[in-house]
């Protein structure tokens, strides 16, 4: 019977009805009114907003706490399937007000609460180090904010890093790790532990209930990941490789039949499925089991324990590990490695956008790692580090046509191309030496590509040409050029920058700006002068002019910013004070490190010499005798 009818009988019978069932319809009209307004109004959602923000009621309220555990097909913990949005959190880099207080260490604790405050599109992108990785933690968030991503947290592993994330308004937590504050060093026990403290966070995170997006801190974000992450829903884990020859020419996943490059942890992302929970519970165990696994061996036993088959057609992804995980490997042309950005530029060759690139595959520590991503202009130096209290020194570097392009690509041009260039460079770092200032480096021109392990020049399949700029550690031991060596005996240290330093978007114009141009020339010549002191365009300089030239023409112009050699071929004679020759000498002795490696020969590696014109002799031959195998100082 329809309400209408209802009514109609009501009407035809006594009066006190009619006025009872009419208040009590008029009474229901106006409660669910009231109630409507109140759930939809924007004041209530925004206090439904903050609600789940809120910290837990009590310190021993938990993940595992009833409050905070929801149902689900394996009885863990989930995070809703659907749910409003989480309120606005807070804007990263502002930040907190003069006069306040650093909160106590357990408010930085990892809860559910403190993930869900950062979480967008139930996705969380997540890193960690200790302190000194700041640098590149900073440069990590940087790329992400100005990508517009703000769903990210910081792992501390000491609270020195934890404090000065806090006070930059950076969203941090403690991984409770009480890590040593300086650089650990790639494979030492410290680093391992690192490694370790990975897989206990992301095994921590993930009943969480949300998807993690997993990053080293020795990488940056290029592009926006997450939009590409979510054309795969099916994937249990997208994980990088150190694929060095391409599988796809587009932004399809990695063919996973092709790929025979690890699968590299240090861009991985999770879903939070019973299939990569599994996966995450074992790894970790496996790791707390035997401290001799490193933590990417380990991982990579694990997913290939069952490889296969395809879960189908289209999408790329394969099952792995017990057969039920869906695994996608991102292309290594986009998701670079250290050798598909920096070396091969596989990228640019194929005309495609990277969206991240990772600083594997190099060769000198974490100063390499800085100094190739400062090469690539995506390292945020603070201001101070465009304006050396001393000045800068460049040069145009010479190169014959015939060194870089003519005859075969082999050792013995590749060598030949390199000597000429590192002694263009010797003389440049003796001229910033004695003149104080920090010598901007050329870019350096390979004819072969350098590795761990013999191989023909360039790998087999990869997309290295040839010639190529190749990163300053290929041939320079970076970490050395910047170390603090003790001036008694290696003479005043040389700063060194990188190669794009003056096409850098942060380079101040008050920089460029007080430039200088060195114009050499033949002593004697007209307008060719020895003691000018002026500050013109372009200064005609004498060639082979010794220590004291030097100082009498360019030390007065100490307030120039950048003072420019056209050339530094035979721009210097030599030093006058033999005795700071000598520290000079040993010091970039130590500056050049070794090509590798030749095949059936051991060792196969070959030194570099940073004085090789003084040995008429000399060969790019590998040490023929263990006594024979030691850097040339």
């Amino acid at each position: 019977m329809s309400w209408r009818n209802a009514f109609k009988e009501v009407t035809n019978s006594k009066p006190l009805f009619l006025t009872v069932y009419g208040a009590v319809l008029i009474g229901i009209v106006f409660s669910a009114v009231y109630v409507f307004s109140a759930v939809y109004s924007p004041d209530s959602a925004l206090s439904w907003s903050l609600s789940q923000h809120a910290a837990p009621s009590s310190p021993n309220q938990t993940l595992a706490s009833p409050s905070l555990r929801l149902g689900g097909a394996g009885g863990g913990v989930m995070a809703p399937t659907s749910q409003p949005e989480i309120g606005k959190p807070k804007p990263i880099w502002k930040i907190p007000p003069p006069g306040s207080k650093m909160p106590p260490l357990e408010t930085f604790r990892l809860t559910k609460e403190l993930v869900q405050e950062r979480v967008k599109d139930n996705v969380i992108v997540a890193t960690f180090g200790n302190y000194a990785f700041m640098d590149f933690i900073l440069t990590w968030v940087k790329h992400l904010t100005d990508l517009g991503v703000e769903n990210l947290l910081v792992g501390a592993m000491d609270t020195k890093l934890l404090e000065a994330l806090y006070w930059k308004g950076i969203p941090v937590f403690d991984m409770g790790s009480h890590m040593s504050t300086i650089d650990v060093g790639w494979g030492s026990q410290a680093f391992h532990k690192m490694g370790r403290e990975k897989v206990i966070l992301i095994d921590s995170m993930l009943p969480f209930g949300y998807e993690l997006l997993m990053c080293d801190t020795d990488m940056v974000w290029l592009k926006n990941p997450l939009p590409y992450l979510a054309r795969f829903p099916e994937a249990d884990v997208l994980t990088s490789t150190d694929q060095v020859t391409p599988t796809v020419t587009d932004d399809q996943l990695d063919n996973w039949q092709q790929v025979g490059g690890a699968y590299n942890i240090g861009i991985f992302h999770w879903r939070p499925t019973d299939s990569a929970k599994k996966l995450a519970r074992e790894w970790k165990e496996m790791l707390l089991a035997d401290d001799k696994i490193w933590d990417q061996n380990g991982f990579n036993d694990l997913v290939h324990r069952q490889l296969g088959p395809s879960v189908d057609d289209e999408s790329g992804l394969v099952y792995a590990y017990d057969g039920s995980l869906k695994l996608g490997l991102l292309p290594a042309s986009i998701f670079c490695s250290g050798h598909t950005y920096f070396v091969q530029a596989m990228y640019q060759q194929l005309r495609l956008e990277p969206y991240a690139v990772h600083t594997t595959f190099q060769y000198a520590g974490t100063e390499g790692k800085r100094h190739r991503l400062r090469e690539a202009k995506v390292f945020y130096d603070p201001p101070e580090y465009y304006d050396s209290p001393g000045g800068f020194l460049t040069f145009k570097p010479s190169i014959p046509k015939s060194l870089l392009l003519d005859g075969e690509h082999s050792l013995q041009t590749h060598f030949t191309l390199v000597n000429y260039q590192i002694k263009q460079i010797r003389t440049a770092l003796a001229i910033a030496s004695i003149l104080n200032r920090t010598l901007v480096m050329p870019p350096l021109w390979c004819r072969l590509d350098r590795l761990w392990f013999p191989h023909p020049g360039i790998l087999v399949g990869s997309m290295t040409r040839q010639p190529f700029i190749c990163p300053l550690d290929h041939v320079f031991e970076v970490h050395t050029m910047l170390q603090a060596l003790p001036i008694e005996e290696f003479g005043p240290g040389i700063n060194i920058r990188e190669y794009s330093f003056f096409d850098n978007p942060l380079m101040p114009a008050q920089v460029k700006d007080s430039w200088l141009d060195v114009q050499l020339c033949q002593e004697g010549s007209k307008n060719c002068q020895s003691n000018a002191t002026n500050t013109a365009a372009v200064l005609r300089f004498p060639r082979h002019s010794n220590e004291e030239t030097l100082k009498t023409v360019f030390l007065p112009l100490k307030d120039v910013k950048v003072i420019q050699f056209s050339s530094m071929q035979d721009a210097f004679l030599g030093f006058t004070d033999k005795t700071r020759e000598e520290k000079f000498r040993k010091r970039v002795k130590r500056y050049v490190g070794i090509w590798c490696c030749v095949d059936k020969h051991e060792p196969g590696h070959i030194y570099y010499d940073m004085y090789w014109d003084e040995k008429p002799d000399w060969k790019p031959l590998p040490p023929q005798t263990p006594e024979d195998d030691h850097p040339l100082w």
